[in-house]
């Protein structure tokens, strides 16, 4: 175990009855073992304790039933509940590939490297695996002029040195959404990132999932980027702040025009993303389709 630091993995869990016992196996199934499971239960009304109840005998599991208070503040009870030197996490519906963490961990050698994340896999209700592109182009290093343009980072397959949540803090409790980049923005002020390419959990697309909430996830996007330039004016150059005000009018509008159908709202949103950085080509590109009606 000493060539193993020991990892947190916290698991914050409403009404997933179905799907968290899964999760927490790919967990402990790990090929890494030196591990510890902490499940937060956060007043799921469901078979939730029964489904996992046959984990109660492993030392590395943990499992806490609180209230229901929302996702941040379950996230935040697992970490204080946490032990490891490193951290990371598992949404309930989600899986972890068995050679997560020794694909991982070795990342973190270099001690200015605060988290390190990999890419994803896609699977259906059943676990089914989905052929989709990686979305977003992922890095490495001194992130934040890009992260603040775009959450490339895919939250489960990220892992964080212990470090930084006490030099930066946990997740902000007041957001019900979007609390993942509100963190890394933060982490990445003081600390690196590195990407492995290799493809380390499995995201699972279903009906039930919160990302469908599309106006709640933009409406969080933007008062995470306020207060972030609020509170470090002077982090990242002028240009890329409108850059990423921009993308998140236009990225809005584009969802908005898709899903409903609309013209106004859709309009208006790249209206802004425009007056931001007024050379932007997709607001552009957006602002014929929208017209044309090719949305």
């Amino acid at each position: 175990m000493k060539d193993e630091p020991l990892v947190s993995v916290v698991i914050a869990t409403y009404n997933m009855g179905q799907y968290l016992p899964d999760a927490v196996e790919s967990v402990l199934n790990q090929h890494w073992k030196n591990l510890e499971v902490i499940v937060v239960d956060d007043g799921s009304e469901d078979n939730t304790a029964e489904s996992i109840s046959r984990f109660n005998d492993d030392a590395r599991f943990r499992y806490v039933r609180t209230a229901n208070q929302g996702q941040p503040k379950a996230k935040n009870r697992g970490l204080a509940e946490s032990k490891g030197e490193f951290i990371g996490f598992c949404d309930a519906d989600d899986l972890w590939h068995p050679d997560k963490l020794k694909l991982q961990m070795p990342l973190f050698k270099d001690s200015s490297v605060g988290v390190v994340y990999s890419e994803v896999s896609y699977i259906d209700e059943l676990g089914m695996l989905i052929d989709k592109p990686k979305p977003y182009y992922r890095y490495s290093g001194k992130v934040t002029n890009h992260l603040v343009i775009k959450n490339f980072i895919p939250f489960g397959t990220a892992l964080i040195r212990r470090a930084c949540m006490t030099k930066d803090g946990v997740f902000d409790e007041s957001l019900p959404m979007g609390i993942d980049w509100d963190l890394w923005l933060r982490y990445s002020l003081n600390w690196e990132f590195k990407y492995n390419p290799e493809k380390t959990y499995a995201y699972r697309l279903w009906s039930g999932q919160m990302s469908h909430n599309y106006r709640g996830r933009y409406d969080n996007a933007i008062k995470i980027l306020t207060k972030f330039l609020m509170k470090y004016p002077d982090a990242i150059p002028g240009s890329v702040i409108s850059r990423a005000w921009a993308d998140i009018y236009v990225c809005r509008a584009m969802e908005i025009a898709k899903s409903e159908r609309t013209f106004r709202e859709p309009f208006i949103d790249l209206m802004h993303g425009i007056k931001h950085d007024w050379l932007n080509i997709l607001a552009w590109k957006a602002m014929a389709k929208l017209v044309l009606r090719r949305i």
